[in-house]
């Protein structure tokens, strides 16, 4: 990405951060190939059905999101306001890498994303060496076939050997998740070995630095590796 492309798609100050919120969980749902449902975006945005309803209207109006038969889509434009903040927040998120706890940084770092400008943040992307993914391992915006050969944990064989790369931005959303990985050493770039899937009771158990580490299967298809 192009200094010029950040300046050129970068002003979005005139949406609220409402609207940003909404536009950075329909930007992972699309990205990801999954439907944009109003009951999934109440539920991570913490709000009601009704609220949701009346958000979208809005955002049609805006010209952000399509809705009809096909489900809800972003427009080019709500493609392109949406990768700004998701840009932002990621680049917040390693502007605090060596201050805060890893676990801290996704919260902090949506307090944050809605007031940098786009001078700053290709300053930034300067800064950091145009990073290609997130302390937490997820794709800036473009550099999405960095990790397209990594795989969700929960279907990795027993026995098999990993590298931890990727913990998906909705599961970020889950900050007791996030406690307890940063607890167990559960984060990108360390190793791992799968030894036991109990699927009677929906876990896995991994070794990471000699000790074993229990997680449901939901949170290790959140968690993605790099076969070894």
């Amino acid at each position: 990405m192009e200094s010029n492309e950040v300046h050129k798609n970068s002003e979005i100050s005139d949406l609220s951060s409402t609207i940003q919120d909404y536009l950075s969980f329909i930007y992972v749902l699309e990205r990801d190939h999954k439907p944009v449902i109003g009951a999934h975006l109440a539920e991570l945005l913490g709000v009601s059905a009704p609220t949701i309803t009346n958000t979208l209207k809005r955002m049609v109006k805006a010209g952000l999101i399509t809705m009809g038969r096909e489900g809800t889509h972003l427009t080019e434009s709500g493609w392109n306001a949406a990768k700004v903040i998701m840009r932002r927040h990621m680049l917040m998120e390693w502007m605090m890498v060596q201050t805060l706890p890893w676990t801290d940084l996704h919260s902090e770092a949506h307090q944050l994303e809605h007031a940098i400008s786009a001078t700053t943040e290709a300053a930034l992307m300067e800064q950091f060496g145009r990073p290609e993914t997130c302390p937490h391992g997820n794709p800036l915006p473009g550099f999405e076939k960095v990790v397209a050969g990594w795989v969700p944990l929960a279907e990795v064989p027993a026995g098999t050997k990993v590298t931890i790369r990727r913990i998906h931005e909705l599961a970020e959303e889950n900050r007791q998740l996030l406690v307890y990985l940063e607890s167990k050493h559960v984060l990108p770039g360390e190793q791992a070995t799968v030894t036991e899937i109990l699927p009677f009771n929906q876990t896995i158990t991994i070794d990471v630095k000699g000790l074993p580490v229990i997680l449901g299967i939901s949170a290790a298809s959140s968690i993605y590796v790099e076969i070894m």
